[in-house]
C-alpha cells in the first residue's frame, strides 16, 4: 500500500484484533495519501441500501471518504444486492473497507469485491496451537525483541488463546526484558494461573459472580498480584460500566473514540449495563474509592479490604437489579 489502497478493501475473517489492525492500517494508508479524508463507520447488520448509498455518495466538494463496513456476512438481501452492484461501479474518491467473516453466508458479496479488484486482508481466527506460538513470536519481534520457541509456547500456555491478551503480554515482555524473552522471563512475569489478574477479578465482580470474584481475588493474592492492581481494575470495571451506561446509543466502533476505550470493551460492558442502576453504580464507585484508600495504607489488611469491596460491588449490582 505504498500509494494507499484502491477503492475496495476486503477484510476476510472474524478475529477482532486482526480486523481492528487491518482497519487501522488501511485508514492510515488512506490518510497518508489524503490527509483530509472523512471516515465513516457502520455495522452492516440493519444497514439499509439507502443508508449505504448515503455513506458512499459523493460530497458537494468531492472530498475523499473512507467507509468502513463491519459484518458484511450479516447483510440483508437488498443491501447484499447493493453491495455487489457497488463493487462493479465504485464511486471516485471513496474507499470502502468491507469486513466479511469468510464463511458461506453472503459469500457473493465478498466474491464481488474480489472481482472488483479489492485488496484482501486476512483476519481469520488463529485456532491451531502452532499458529498461536508463531503469532507470539511475531508480536515480540515487532516489538523489537527476540524469543525462543519454548518461551513463546510457555507464554501461550500461561496467557491462553485470546489474541489481544497474547499481543499485550508479548509487547510488555519485550519491553520489560530489554528484548530478550526466554522461559525465565515468562515464568517470572506469568507464574501461576495467568488468567487470574486484577481485570479477571473485576470482570467477575461487575457480572455479579461473587464466589468467582472472591476465588479469583484469593488466587491473585496467592500468586503475588499486588492488591493495588486489583483495586485499580475493580475501579476501572465500574467506570467502564458507568461510561457506557451514560453514552448515547450507537455503533460501538463510532463510540470508541468518544469514550476513549476500544470497541470490544464497549461491547463487553453493554452486556452488563442493563444489570446496573445509577444508584447501584454510585454505591459500587464509593466501594472502589474506599478500596483505593484501603490498599494504599488505610486498611490493616489489604486482602480483606479487596474482598470487602468485591462483596459491596456485587451487592450494589444485585440491589439495583432487583428494584
Amino acid at each position: 500500500m505504498a500509494e494507499g489502497p484502491g477503492p475496495l478493501v476486503l477484510i476476510s475473517g472474524d478475529e477482532p484484533l486482526l480486523i481492528d489492525r487491518a482497519v487501522t492500517r488501511t485508514a492510515a494508508a488512506v490518510r497518508k495519501r489524503e490527509p483530509e479524508v472523512e471516515r465513516r463507520d457502520s455495522d452492516v447488520a440493519g444497514l439499509s441500501p439507502q443508508a449505504f448509498a448515503d455513506l458512499v455518495a459523493p460530497s458537494l466538494f468531492a472530498e475523499p471518504r473512507l467507509v468502513v463496513l463491519r459484518g458484511g456476512h450479516e447483510a440483508a438481501k437488498d443491501l447484499a444486492t447493493a453491495l455487489i452492484s457497488y463493487a462493479g461501479d465504485v464511486v471516485d474518491g471513496v474507499t470502502v473497507v468491507l469486513q466479511h467473516n469468510g464463511g458461506t453466508r453472503n459469500k457473493p458479496i465478498a466474491d464481488a469485491f474480489r472481482r472488483g479488484g479489492a485488496a484482501v486482508l486476512p483476519a481469520q481466527k488463529i485456532t491451531r496451537p502452532a499458529e498461536r506460538v508463531d503469532f507470539v513470536r511475531a508480536e515480540i519481534k515487532h516489538a523489537g525483541g527476540t524469543c525462543t520457541p519454548s518461551a513463546a509456547q510457555a507464554l501461550v500456555d500461561a496467557v491462553g488463546n485470546d489474541l489481544r491478551e497474547l499481543a499485550a503480554a508479548a509487547g510488555q515482555l519485550a519491553s520489560d526484558t530489554g528484548g530478550m524473552v526466554d522461559d525465565t522471563a515468562v515464568a517470572r512475569y506469568y507464574r501461576g494461573r495467568a488468567e487470574v489478574s486484577g481485570f479477571a477479578v473485576a470482570d467477575k465482580a461487575v457480572a455479579g459472580d461473587l464466589a468467582g470474584a472472591l476465588e479469583a481475588a484469593r488466587w491473585a493474592s496467592d500468586i503475588g498480584v499486588p492488591p493495588v492492581l486489583v483495586a485499580d481494575a475493580l475501579a476501572d470495571g465500574v467506570r467502564t460500566i458507568a461510561k457506557v451506561a451514560g453514552a448515547r446509543p450507537g455503533n460501538s466502533y463510532a463510540m470508541a473514540a468518544e469514550l476513549g476505550m476500544p470497541a470490544w470493551k464497549i461491547d463487553r460492558a453493554r452486556s452488563a449495563v442493563r444489570q446496573w442502576t445509577p444508584a447501584g453504580l454510585a454505591a459500587a464507585m464509593a466501594a472502589t474509592a474506599q478500596l483505593n484508600a484501603d490498599v494504599k495504607g488505610v486498611a490493616a489488611d489489604a486482602d480483606y479490604a479487596v474482598e470487602r469491596a468485591i462483596t459491596a460491588m456485587v451487592r450494589a449490582r444485585r440491589a439495583g437489579r432487583n428494584r
